[in-house]
């Protein structure tokens, strides 16, 4: 896989964004379960905006309430690129062992500085300001995530909790080449180098992951030119798009624009949107209408201002609108109460 990718089979910008909407489970809500909860964060939420991952799942899930996000098969760790997320507990190792680096330096900085972490919580939760601040340490306490012992609890608005949790008795090399089928599932057609790039790990630690699927893998030519899709995800890039839901808001981060480079030109092909969506700061949340992304929007308190890229009908207006009502937005004790940019 280090040459060329020979191609195989050709797909269209359309077929793939309908792929990626189906096993998102954004064209239509999964019954609320442990199992739907585990589809929803298959490749992880990232929830670095407060609550970012609650309203992920509830774009994807019925009947998601304030407290979703601390489901008990859930669990928050720092994760790809130390990134706050909401992941499946049972999938825990995948988004942190996965992670732990194959240079000799870095993993050794990571499991010192797990030691010193275990050595200083004693089986305590504190947070990460306390822990720092009695260890001389700032962010960089979070490279012990990858040893796959450090999880943590961010209800975002207080410094998170940490505490330490048993390593889970898997090869690291195996957590990553199944986080790297998680990754082709969910934002397939991929590259290794794309994937490095999400998950925070090196190019060549990447490469290898892939390198070990090659043969499950099926070389793909796309509008983002030669990458790869799981083999068993051929039938379903090729069947026919599903009706596209009318309105889904997605939050800052979540992973059906959680994207770079040609992947972000193909999502939204106009320059300028783009710019309005991958901000240079804080991104905003994507206004996604009828399988395309027509808007953003951002929120402050009970107000939420959506900036449209293109006049909508009055039908989609009022479907947007009500979709920001049904928000489950926690401590809210007014109304969401929707502004238009002019």
């Amino acid at each position: 896989m280090a040459g060329s990718v020979r191609s195989q089979l050709r797909v269209t910008r359309k077929q793939i964004l309908a792929f990626r909407r189906r096993v998102g489970a954004l064209d239509a809500r999964l019954p609320k379960s442990t199992k739907s909860l585990r589809h929803a964060a298959w490749a992880g939420l990232q929830d670095s905006m407060p609550r970012a991952a609650l309203l992920s799942l509830h774009a994807r899930v019925e009947g998601v309430e304030p407290s979703t996000w601390e489901h008990p098969s859930l669990a928050q760790l720092w994760g790809p690129r130390y990134q706050v997320y909401v992941v499946p507990k049972r999938d825990f190792a995948l988004f942190s062992l996965a992670r732990l680096p194959e240079d000799g330096k870095s993993r050794l900085r990571a499991e010192q500085m797990a030691k010193k972490l275990h050595a200083h919580l004693r089986g305590r939760r504190l947070t990460d300001r306390e822990t720092g601040s009695a260890l001389g340490i700032g962010n960089e306490l979070r490279y012990a995530t990858t040893t796959g012992t450090i999880a943590i609890r961010w209800g975002g608005a207080r410094a998170p909790e940490l505490w330490t949790v048993p390593a889970a008795e898997i090869d690291p090399a195996d957590a990553r080449r199944e986080l790297t089928r998680r990754y082709l599932h969910v934002f397939g057609p991929a590259t290794a180098d794309g994937f490095a790039r999400w998950a925070g790990i090196s190019r060549r630690s990447a490469a290898d992951a892939f390198a070990s699927l090659e043969g499950s893998l099926l070389p793909v030519r796309s509008p983002l030119g030669d990458a790869w899709l799981l083999a068993e995800d051929e039938s379903a890039i090729r069947e026919a798009a599903e009706t596209p839901a009318p309105v889904r808001l997605l939050p800052s981060g979540d992973a059906y624009f959680l994207l770079w480079g040609a992947d972000r030109e193909m999502l939204v092909p106009r320059r300028d949107q783009r710019e309005r969506l991958w901000t240079s700061r804080v991104w905003p949340g994507a206004v996604l209408v009828e399988g395309e992304i027509r808007g953003t929007w951002r929120r402050a308190q009970h107000k939420m201002q959506i900036d449209a890229w293109a006049r909508l009908s009055r039908e989609r207006r009022e479907a947007i609108e009500a979709e920001a009502r049904a928000l489950p937005i926690p401590s809210r004790d007014r109304p969401i109460e929707v502004v238009w940019e002019a």
